[in-house]
């Protein structure tokens, strides 16, 4: 398998913003298209940044997913109508690619 960090920096004032849209839109996006996201925090010290790990079979499948995503007419209008009266609500996405390490699988 391979495990996708992506890290959210979110503008200043819009946390609640991009909570409802996981919350009412994303998720439910990434699950018609067959996206799975492992799990989801939102920083403990204050700091405008939320953090989730999508699993994926392989790199082909997490780029064939996300450009999927991407051009997904439902997540275009989403992304437009939660933007429309405060603005931009992502500042930047940090994203990681990981393996589970061997030894935490067969210590576990």
């Amino acid at each position: 398998m391979l495990y996708e960090l992506r890290i959210y920096t979110i503008y200043e004032g819009r946390m609640d913003a991009i909570q409802d849209r996981f919350k009412e839109h994303t998720f439910k996006i990434f699950t018609r298209l067959g996206m799975k996201v492992v799990n989801f925090w939102i920083d403990a010290t204050g700091q405008n940044k939320l953090y989730y790990v999508m699993e994926f079979k392989d790199m082909a499948q997490r780029q064939r997913l996300w450009e999927q995503f991407k051009k997904d007419n439902e997540w275009i209008q989403v992304k437009s109508n939660s933007e429309e009266n405060g603005g931009l609500i992502i500042e930047n996405i940090d994203v990681y690619f990981m393996n589970q390490a061997e030894f935490f699988r067969l210590g576990n």
